[in-house]
């Protein structure tokens, strides 16, 4: 009988199973703790409850943007399209101020003919997303612009504003939102037929295609999740900002920054909505944790492009 054994049979059991959570649940354990260790006013429950609410836009963004990495590509234009939502929204709500859940509706089906108009240039003129979503990127920041005159005008109602700004018995409007449109993407990807074959596009298109799987429609559903997660996320920003010609500015790097953080792969086929919620929470922490220690707003830009390639770089070597 051979005295040899495999490595893997000394691996614990223990150690075996932490390997397997994935590392931004720590990082934003470690986040968290070091930001109450720093003021310790948000060990509190007002206070925490703000840092979350505040981050209420990038998970729904970050998630959304996860459904169109998985399938292999980028979605650059949500950013642009919050700041024309929020602009469009204030422009309508000015002179119709009592057609709040109707401009609602109308911004959802922008998302949505949107969201299907950068699928379709991807899926079927075969222009590659990052630039097909950096033209859209243009296009919406100019068509608001057009729009509001260069500046920001008009109102947005308090009943618009309240799904960014009111509570219920204490928890914030914004964070059930979070929790609906949560579960929703998480079952949608990891629960349904749907998620299966978004996973399969990503990892192998063509295999994918090969299987009888509908290439052109998943991807056109993903791209009409990232646009719709853009509007819900541009009335919440809506409720906490106000109107501004910069509103959206930066989130579309943020959202990517999120995903991958929470471990989504960037060349697709891989990722976890609850991972990548975390990793947005993480990611709004730590620019709070960045404030909370003096250090100037520019160093977040340095801040998600050293995540980002770290992100990618642990990614390759985790195979």
């Amino acid at each position: 009988m051979s005295t040899h054994q495999h490595p893997q049979e000394f691996v614990s059991p223990r150690w075996s199973l932490l390997s397997r959570i994935e590392p931004i649940y720590i990082i934003l354990a470690a986040i968290i703790l070091a930001i109450v260790l720093s003021n310790p006013i948000y060990a509190d429950y007002g206070p925490m409850m703000q840092l979350l609410r505040r981050a209420s836009p990038l998970i729904i963004l970050a998630v959304g943007q996860l459904f169109v990495i998985v399938s292999g590509g980028f979605d650059l234009s949500v950013g642009s399209l919050i700041t024309f939502i929020v602009l469009l929204s204030a422009l309508v709500l000015n002179t119709h101020p009592e057609q709040v859940y109707a401009s609602i509706a109308l911004c959802l089906a922008i998302g949505v003919v949107a969201g299907g108009l950068n699928g379709l240039v991807v899926s079927v003129l075969k222009v590659p997303s990052i630039i097909a979503t950096l033209g859209m990127l243009l296009a919406y920041r100019g068509a608001g612009l057009y729009l509001s005159g260069g500046s920001a005008r008009g109102n947005l109602p308090d009943a618009f504003r309240a799904f960014g700004r009111e509570t219920i018995y204490g928890f914030p409007l914004a964070l059930i939102v979070v929790l609906v449109f949560g579960a929703f993407a998480a079952w949608t990807l990891h629960g349904t037929n749907y998620g299966r074959q978004l996973f399969a596009v990503g990892t192998n298109p063509r295999a994918a295609r090969l299987s009888g799987v509908n290439v052109t429609m998943v991807r056109v559903v993903a791209f009409i999740f990232s646009a719709v997660s853009a509007v819900i996320a541009a009335i919440l920003l809506g409720g906490f900002s106000g109107v501004s010609t910069a509103v959206g500015n930066g989130y579309e790097l943020q959202a990517i920054s999120a995903a991958v953080l929470g471990g989504a792969v960037l060349l697709g086929g891989r990722g976890s909505v609850p991972a990548v919620i975390a990793g947005a929470i993480a990611l709004h922490a730590l620019f709070t944790l960045l404030n909370i220690w003096g250090f100037p707003k520019p160093m977040r830009d340095a801040v998600q492009g050293i995540i980002i390639i770290g992100a990618v770089a642990y990614s390759a070597r985790r195979g």
